[in-house]
């Protein structure tokens, strides 16, 4: 579907919602204008949206969120009245705002007012709404993993280049908020501090099996059918979509047909900071061999303990197992760096207790640590923190630290272990043409069926 062709469609029902102020988008008057202020509108108001997203954007002043869309009426509900009462605590103005509410996605990109989109919705749905939000001609905050299958984050990278949108993953290790000891030791491992890289360990951690659960009448509040998206259509049950009287973590996490599990969850962090540091960022392993313990009976059936071995055409060995600590180990030939979050939690229902973290940052050597990068060596790109990142290069259209293509990668490197997890045999990768090679099979797992009138391929 082009840009126009999706303007037209959805622009009817967007034309219902009627009766709110006229904001004008900063495209009229050209971002690069100090004080522009960027419209943006959130898709998606659910724990990740409300504690992380939202709140990482909206306290600066040179955007304002204008719009919500949730398929749940009453997030979508929560959503308004958490915007309206931040603006209003900030201004002292009661009524300084009113946030236009969609129970479609679709008609807020049709909302010629906006001029970008936070999408923080299901891992299922990340590829179809950020190629339609490009279509729009909406730029992008994109929580990560990129996509759900190694085919749609490349439809997403394609599109994303060809429409000229900015996309920001939600790759947050990259930012020096709230952990700039990511991109210190990133640049530590570039400069040779270690020597030359021949190991990295990777340890992810895993979601535990449930029970089955019993069939449950849909909500009247949540359009059900749209929440499946493009995945097979299966009965409802509470913990199989999110809580409905709390934003405490879902269940669709743990669920195959919603996310990968934590090999994509966590994965998609770690892996890309590996690849940061090795500067493999649009390439990917060559090659790879998986085994992982699955549930036997029970709604959640993502992956549980595993064990991932890898390889990169640099010679390098990664291996990604639940058994490791939380975090990223680089080995070299003069020494060793591992790189985690620590004690530190993106939201208060992330899977790591407080202070009982390792260190963020240790060395082999603790003057490996104190180093200083010379002013010829090589200094990563200096994003802030993510979101600030995103919305100044809005400003001034450079790429941002995690771009597309560059989440697109980091997410293929995990959905191939994936892949390989799901067969238990070692898989030869080849990165360039993304495909495997000599393997029909595996070939087959790059994609997912595609149910209608969802999924990226009924986009194009």
């Amino acid at each position: 579907m082009r840009r126009r062709d999706f303007l037209k469609g959805a622009a009817a029902a967007a034309a219902g919602a009627v009766g709110f102020p006229m904001f004008i988008p900063s495209t009229v008057f050209g971002r690069t204008k100090p004080n522009d202020r960027i419209q943006i509108g959130q898709i998606g108001f659910g724990r990740i949206a409300r504690g992380h997203d939202l709140p990482e954007t909206i306290k600066h002043d040179f955007c304002r969120i204008v719009a919500v869309a949730d398929v749940d009426s009453k997030r979508l509900a929560d959503g308004k009245r958490w915007i309206e009462n931040y603006y209003a605590r900030k201004t002292g103005q009661e009524k300084y705002l009113e946030v236009k509410t969609y129970g479609d996605y679709k008609q807020l990109l049709a909302d010629p007012s906006i001029d970008a989109v936070i999408i923080s919705t299901p891992d299922h749905w990340h590829a179809q709404q950020a190629m339609e939000a490009a279509l729009a001609g909406k730029d992008i905050y994109l929580q990560k993993p990129l996509s759900m299958t190694i085919a749609e984050g490349r439809q997403v990278s394609d599109i994303i280049h060809r429409t000229g949108r900015i996309l920001q993953v939600g790759s947050q290790q990259r930012s020096q908020l709230p952990w700039p000891h990511f991109k210190r030791a990133c640049e530590l491992v570039r400069n040779g501090f270690i020597g030359d890289v021949q190991r990295i360990l990777i340890g992810l951690p895993t979601d535990p099996a449930g029970q089955e659960e019993p069939e449950m009448p849909i909500p009247p509040n949540l359009n059900y059918d749209m929440w499946l998206g493009c995945t097979p259509y299966v009965y409802y049950t509470e913990k199989r979509v999110h809580p409905q009287n709390s934003y405490d973590r879902p269940g669709w996490l743990r669920c195959d047909a919603y996310c990968c599990g934590m090999i994509t969850g966590w994965g998609s962090h770690h892996v890309d900071t590996a690849h940061w540091g090795m500067g493999t960022e649009y390439t990917g392993p060559v090659e790879v061999e998986g085994k992982a313990e699955y549930p036997k009976s029970g709604l959640w059936d993502v992956h549980g303990e595993f064990d991932v071995h890898a390889k990169y055409a640099n010679g390098v060995a990664m291996h990604i197992s639940s058994r490791h600590p939380n975090g990223i180990r680089f080995e070299g030939t003069e020494g060793w760096i591992f790189v985690t979050r620590g004690p530190e939690r993106m939201t208060p229902s992330d899977p790591i207790a407080p202070g009982d973290g390792p260190a963020p940052l240790q060395a082999s050597d603790p003057k490996i640590l104190q180093a200083s990068i010379p002013s010829n060596g090589i200094h990563l790109y200096e994003s802030p923190e993510q979101h600030l990142d995103w919305l100044q290069c809005i400003q001034s259209r450079r790429q941002p630290v995690a771009p597309a293509e560059v989440g697109h990668r980091s997410g293929t490197a995990c959905l191939v272990s994936y892949i390989a997890m799901k067969l238990g045999r070692k898989l030869t990768w080849d990165p360039v043409r993304e495909v495997f090679v000599g393997d029909e099979q595996a070939n087959a797992m790059r994609s997912r069926p595609q149910r209608k009138p969802y999924g990226t391929n009924y986009v194009l």
